[in-house]
């Protein structure tokens, strides 16, 4: 999920070309030839997530999916009733499994039979995290936390938390077609390409249009927000930090400067290349900087918070801001340039 503002922003400004419109709850807007903008509320404070319909003739395809709230069943009635000609919704596309994305795909699988259409990591990813619902936190996540050096306070009330992702996913449908970097397929009567990327989350797909000259970029691409990258407990040794800037180097090199980005937060926009090279601009400067904070005196992880966001971070963001403080951590001791001591209490990160 995204939200947690970091200085990692570009200084080139994308451009607009809808200006301020955009599509009210409940209704559509045509962006590209066949591509209809829809607007979905969320329950959190990125308060919209911008979903795709693609009109395939006979029926419709659905990009992402909005979460299952009351709110948002109550805005797929309306466009399902009224704003969809009487056809059925035939595939529904998830670019990745973050709750926002994926968490009506079940809900509206059920109600119309449309196909789910998802990586096969993010289908299994989201399929593992689902089944932590009313478990306990488990011990070596809690130590994953302390190890940050997070307060006893903050550590009780993720054991507090622990499991409620399930509770923003309808429950998934049992198959999938499977979505791998490089398959073309036909949408909307054109070509469409997949390019996948990683950081974010396991395996995103963007989808590509040459002939239109459209990227539906999911959360891989947003004009004025920079995606969550996150180590997680799971897996205490990523680099997602690394894959995320492989991957916005490979997305600049795939498509051309001029595309049509169909970003899942904010407007859709122009300038991709600009914006993809200050986001991993933005990155280098943010190591930069946190290799000057561990040069001063070695720190633990909730210490290179201001390094890496400019700003003190609130009892509600410390899971975001753990998970991209270890991203940056991972990615330095990767390359050599710092080391951690680890002993009883929280790890110590120093300055090689």
């Amino acid at each position: 999920m995204d939200g947690l503002e970091s200085k990692t922003s570009g200084r080139v400004r994308p451009v607009y070309p809808f200006g301020d419109a955009k599509p009210d709850t409940g209704e559509v807007m045509e962006v590209a030839r066949g591509i209809y903008w829809l607007r979905m509320p969320l329950p959190f404070s990125l308060a919209w997530i911008n979903l795709w319909l693609i009109d395939e003739g006979g029926g419709w395809t659905l990009v992402d999916t909005g979460m299952p709230t009351e709110e948002g069943k109550a805005a797929w009635r309306t466009i399902l009733d009224e704003k969809m000609d009487g056809r059925p919704l035939k595939r529904i596309i998830v670019t990745h499994m973050h709750p926002d994305h994926i968490g009506n795909a079940g809900w509206l699988h059920r109600k119309t039979g449309a196909e789910l259409w998802i990586s096969r990591l993010e289908y299994v990813t989201c399929r593992m995290l689902c089944a932590d619902t009313g478990r306990d936190a488990p011990d070596a996540a809690i130590e994953f936390y302390a190890r940050a050096g997070w307060p006893e306070e903050a550590l009780q009330s993720y054991r507090e938390r622990f499991g409620r992702f399930g509770m923003g996913v309808s429950t998934m449908p049992d198959s999938f077609h499977r979505l791998s970097h490089g398959d073309r397929f036909v949408m909307g009567g054109e070509d469409w390409q997949v390019i996948t990327g990683n950081g974010h989350s396991p395996e995103h797909s963007c989808l590509y249009c040459p002939a239109l000259n459209v990227l539906i970029s999911g959360d891989q691409l947003l004009p004025r927000i920079s995606s969550n990258v996150s180590v997680h407990p799971t897996e205490p040794e990523a680099d997602p930090l690394s894959d995320w800037m492989d991957s916005c180097a490979r997305l600049k090199l795939a498509v051309p400067a001029d595309v049509l980005v169909l970003p899942a937060h904010n407007e859709p926009f122009t300038g991709a290349h600009d914006r993809l090279q200050g986001l991993i601009d933005g990155h280098e400067k943010a190591l930069g900087r946190l290799k000057k904070r561990l040069g001063e005196e070695p720190r633990r992880v909730v210490d290179t918070f201001p390094a890496i966001f400019g700003r003190k971070i609130g009892d509600d963001l410390i899971g975001l801001a753990t998970g991209e403080a270890l991203a940056h951590l991972n990615c330095l001791m990767g390359r050599g340039e710092i080391r951690r001591e680890r002993g009883k209490g929280p790890d110590i990160y120093h300055l090689v």
